[in-house]
C-alpha cells in the first residue's frame, strides 16, 4: 500500500517505521506544521495514496475525513475525542460512498479484552451484590480523559450492568492500562489489560488499513476484528 499519515507524532512515526518494515510505502505525511491547511490543500497531499491513517486530534477528524472523501481515499481513524460528531461523519461517509474504519483502540489484545469484559458483565448481571467499576491510566501527554478505550469498555459492559463512573489517571509515560472490576462485600474480581508499548496500536492500525482498501462503508474495528484477522 501507499499510505498517507495524517499526524506525525509518536504514533505517526511508529506507524511509518512498522509499515515500511512490512513493505508498504509512505506516500504523504501531513504533520502539525500543516495544521493551517484548508481542506483542498490536505486533499492535494492525499492524491495517489491508497489509504490514510489519522492520529491527530478530535477537532481535526471531520476535515480529514472530508479530504479523504474528496480524493476517494479510505481512512483509518485512530484519533479519539470526536464521538459527538460521529453521526454526522458517518452520514458523510455513507452519502459519498466513502470508506472509514475507526477504533477507540486498535490493539488486538484490547479488542479481545472487550469481548471478555462483555461476557463477564453478562455473568455478573445475575448477581446484584456485585458492582462494576472501570479504572484507566495513560501517559501525561494524553489529552482526553476518560480515554476512548475506557468509554468503549463502559459501553460494552453497560449492555448488561451499570457503571457509575470511570477513574482516569494521567502520569509519566504509561502506554495504557485498563481495569474492569466487580466488587462485593465478600470479594473482588479484577480484569486488566496493560499495554507494554504502542506497537500493538500501530500494528492494528496497519492491519485495519490493509483491510479497508477496496471497501465502502463506515466500520468499527472491534466489529470487523475477526474478518481483519483472517
Amino acid at each position: 500500500m501507499k499510505l498517507a499519515l495524517i499526524g506525525y507524532g509518536v504514533m505517526g512515526k511508529l506507524i511509518e517505521r512498522l509499515a515500511v518494515e512490512q513493505g508498504h510505502e509512505i506516500g504523504a505525511i501531513i504533520d502539525d506544521s500543516d495544521a493551517t491547511f484548508v481542506l483542498n490543500e490536505i486533499a492535494q497531499k492525499l492524491r495517489g495514496c491508497d489509504v490514510a491513517i489519522d492520529f491527530t486530534v478530535g477537532s481535526a477528524v471531520r476535515q480529514n475525513v472530508e479530504a479523504c472523501i474528496e480524493t476517494n481515499v479510505p481512512i483509518v481513524v485512530g484519533t479519539t475525542g470526536w464521538s459527538d460528531e460521529r453521526p454526522a461523519i458517518e452520514q458523510l461517509i455513507n452519502e459519498a460512498d466513502g470508506a472509514l474504519i475507526f477504533g477507540a483502540n486498535f490493539s488486538i489484545g484490547v479488542n479481545l479484552f472487550y469481548k471478555i469484559a462483555e461476557y463477564a458483565a453478562q455473568l455478573f448481571a445475575k448477581f446484584p451484590e456485585y458492582e462494576a467499576f472501570i479504572e484507566e491510566q495513560h501517559h501525561s501527554r494524553k489529552k482526553d480523559a476518560p480515554s476512548g478505550t475506557a468509554l468503549k469498555l463502559k459501553e460494552v459492559v453497560e449492555k448488561h450492568v451499570e457503571v457509575d463512573a470511570i477513574a482516569a489517571t494521567r502520569a509519566g509515560g504509561i502506554p495504557g492500562t485498563h481495569r474492569l472490576g466487580f466488587d462485593s462485600a465478600a470479594d473482588q474480581i479484577l480484569l486488566e489489560h496493560s499495554a507494554r508499548s504502542r506497537e500493538g496500536f500501530a500494528l492494528g492500525a496497519i492491519r485495519a488499513a490493509e483491510w479497508i482498501v477496496g471497501k465502502r462503508g463506515f466500520y468499527e474495528f472491534t466489529d470487523v476484528l475477526e474478518s481483519i484477522s483472517k
